[in-house]
């Protein structure tokens, strides 16, 4: 399952021929493939591009209509592999994953299909995830385009501009002969809006048509010497021919072009920060309308010499806003007047920050800078953000509230299954000592944070094994890697395990198997327990590990049996065995079952079903105040209140109403010091007679017990 069905909004797909689209930007997105006559799509799960899989997953009977091949692939250089199908058939395919870590893993099987150039249309969307909302490292996508040569579109966050851009993206591929990147900034993926729709098109060359009638051209190989024919094919052909169309077909815009003698080029899809800040400015209305003369870049990659001395031609000043470093678009405006002597001067990362997301308050301090030193009128004296001396004060409410709000980390869903996993490591590390963690990209990386404080390193998707290889000594203590299933089955069974396996690596590699790639939105995968109409799934890890080699292998169906975590680890860490040893971790991914389970309880208990909730508690007349439960396992369910025994001031755990009845506080209590004060209550809906008669009779006798406690205290005190 995923984590968002589209399966009603996918009959906006079939709209056709000047029938209106209203929707959300993912959507819009798949009804562009469909509208250009793509023949294939494939691609990997990421933020912000993770819907668009979940939408093309549930638009498949609207794909077998139009013969549209569709596959969700094992990693990212899996997706951008297939595009070798545009190589020497006119067939147009797409393919998208998260950017920049889906290009690092892509990046071989881009650089390839850029060297040999292809003939259908090929369009890479990426997820451009920059900014302070990034799980990722701060990278861009630029410098991927700039070394391979693909060319890069950065629309205007609004439907019809990315509609039209990934119309135009296949046509400049095709007219190029060039693979074309189209980055989507998260904002422009879930933003709602209208456009004008089109007609689906089926592919005029079919896949059935390719395997029919091979075709093959080795000049299209990276091979020696077409290898070296490429690189001026790209100079002399492709690029000229990507200019050309470029400016031909107006794919970049410009606004009040000669109204003033400053100006702005910003990048396509940083638009509607940039009209945010003028607005503030006074320097534009809530319409987008403005005076000061813009160049909208929805290519950034290639710059258009032509285009940028034109838009400078009579200007002083211009300011490129380029959010991200290093400064790629500035430096290329800046050569580019310089070659075409013009005078105006080019000002950006200095105004602006050099790194960091433009936010319309960071894009509104710049432009207030940039006009009052070059267009001193330009701002009415009303108009813009407060007063300096108002805005001293806003710095330091802004520094208060910082101190008096806490910063709220990333943790584990209240009952996730990697919660126990990591407090059996906590108690194994309280026997064995301290051991290297190397962790991975999910879910699981969490665990690096309070209260575990578990892991020394990440490296990539996949990587946790083949992180600790330099770690894989036969002698001292062993290192344990981590990865999920999602990693695993994503590259970390090769490059980990096999690899490990091959390189006789001591290390003890923990695979954590919660049924999904929970960390990109729960989508199924090889090892998921569900059983789907278009993939294979249900092939346990264990007996993949065993494939490719490793010997001492234990699966733990239920990782919240902390105790038996506890005993695998400790028996991984100290058995005599050489070689990898690997633990697999299994239990749901606690937020997809809830997804799954809770409507189907609400639907249960409004048809009049019994159903039963279990909920955990702490009786606090037990509880000692230790609060291992809350050291060891961070549950947030988990909290503290007063000690209702006047003697004691030490305040007892609490479990709140967010408590999803897994067990585990209960579970990490005795495994730790053999808590008996966490208790489970079943919370029964629709009672039947005999839960009424059970109910009843309990209560009677627990009431009979503790009048008698009552009885025997009151004699004690006489």
């Amino acid at each position: 399952m995923a984590e968002r069905s589209f399966a009603q909004e996918v009959g906006k797909l079939r709209l056709g021929a000047g029938e209106e689209f209203v929707g959300e930007g993912i959507l819009a997105v798949t009804k562009a493939l469909l509208q250009s006559g793509v023949a294939y799509v494939a691609g990997y799960q990421g933020a912000p591009i993770s819907h668009l899989m979940d939408v093309l997953a549930d638009a498949r009977e609207v794909l077998d209509e139009l013969g549209i091949r569709f596959e969700n692939s094992a990693n990212e250089a899996t997706a951008a592999a297939t595009l070798a199908a545009s190589v020497n058939y006119p067939l147009r395919g797409a393919v998208t994953f998260k950017a920049p870590v889906g290009i690092n893993v892509a990046s071989d099987a881009i650089a390839n299909l850029s060297s040999g150039g292809v003939t259908g249309g090929a369009l890479i969307i990426v997820g451009e995830d920059y900014g302070d909302g990034s799980s990722i490292m701060q990278e861009r996508s630029h410098a991927f385009a700039m070394k391979s040569q693909v060319w890069l579109l950065d629309p205007r966050p609004n439907l019809p501009s990315i509609v039209k851009a990934v119309e135009d993206a296949f046509e400049l591929s095709e007219a190029s002969s060039t693979p074309v990147m189209l980055e989507l900034r998260i904002r422009a993926c879930h933003l709602h809006g209208r456009f004008v729709a089109k007609d689906n098109r089926r592919s005029p060359f079919a896949l059935a048509d390719a395997l029919e009638n091979p075709r093959r051209d080795v000049n299209r190989i990276v091979l020696p010497p077409a290898s070296f024919l490429h690189e001026r094919e790209k100079v002399e052909q492709r690029w000229p021919a990507a200019v050309r169309f470029i400016r031909e077909r107006g794919l970049n815009e410009f606004f009040a072009r000669s109204e003033r003698d400053v100006g702005i080029a910003v990048q396509g899809g940083l638009y509607n920060t940039l009209m945010r800040a003028l607005e503030r400015l006074g320097l534009a209305d809530v319409y987008g309308r403005t005076s000061v003369p813009l160049y909208v870049l929805n290519v950034t990659y290639p710059l258009v010499d032509e285009e940028i001395a034109r838009f400078c031609e009579g200007k002083r000043a211009v300011l490129v806003v380029e959010e991200g470093q290093p400064n790629f678009i500035e430096q290329a405006i800046a050569a580019s007047l310089r070659n075409a002597g013009c005078s105006a001067r080019v000002f950006g990362k200095g105004l602006l920050p050099i790194a960091g997301e433009y936010t319309p308050s960071v894009l509104a301090d710049g432009l207030r800078a940039f006009f009052a030193t070059h267009a001193p009128g330009a701002m009415a004296p009303a108009a813009g953000l407060p007063a300096p001396e108002t805005a001293a004060v806003l710095a330091r409410a802004h520094r208060e509230l910082a101190d008096q709000v806490q910063a709220r980390t990333p943790g584990f869903c209240t009952g996730c299954p990697e919660r126990p996993v990591f407090a059996a490591m906590k108690l194994v590390q309280r026997e064995l000592g301290e051991h290297h963690v190397s962790s991975d990209i999910g879910c699981h990386l969490f665990s690096i944070l309070p209260p575990f404080d578990i892991g020394n390193t990440t490296m990539g998707y996949g990587l946790g094994a083949a992180a600790a290889a330099a770690l894989g000594s036969p002698s001292g203590k062993r290192a344990i890697s981590v990865m999920g299933d999602g990693g695993f089955w994503h590259n970390g069974l090769t490059s980990g395990i096999a690899n490990a396996v091959f390189n006789e690596s001591d290390q003890v590699a923990l695979v954590i198997d919660n049924n999904y790639t929970a960390a990109t939105g729960g989508q199924d995968l090889l090892s998921s327990k569900a059983i789907t109409r278009n993939r294979s799934t249900q092939h346990p890890i264990e007996k993949a590990v065993r494939g490719v080699g490793v010997r001492w292998v234990r699966t733990i169906p239920r990782t919240y049996d902390v105790g038996a975590m506890r005993e695998a680890l400790r028996e991984a860490l100290t058995t005599r065995e050489k070689g990898p040893k690997v633990i697999v971790a299994q239990s749901e991914c606690m937020l997809n079952r809830q997804r799954r389970e809770k409507p189907q309880k609400r639907k249960a208990i409004a048809a009049g079903e019994r159903v039963v909730r279990e909920r955990f508690g702490v009786d606090p007349d037990t509880c000692t105040g230790d609060h291992s439960c809350i050291r060891i396992s961070g549950c947030p369910s988990l909290t503290v209140k007063p000690n209702p025994d006047p003697l004691r001031s030490d305040p007892v755990a609490h479990v709140e109403q967010s408590c999803v009845g897994c067990g585990m506080c209960g579970e990490v209590s005795h495994a730790a010091v053999l808590c008996p004060s966490f208790y489970r209550a079943g919370v029964v809906h629709n009672p039947r007679a005999f839960d009424r008669f059970r109910h009843r009779v309990r209560s009677a006798v627990i009431g009979a017990l503790q009048r008698r406690i009552d009885r025997r205290l009151a004699a004690t005190a006489i």
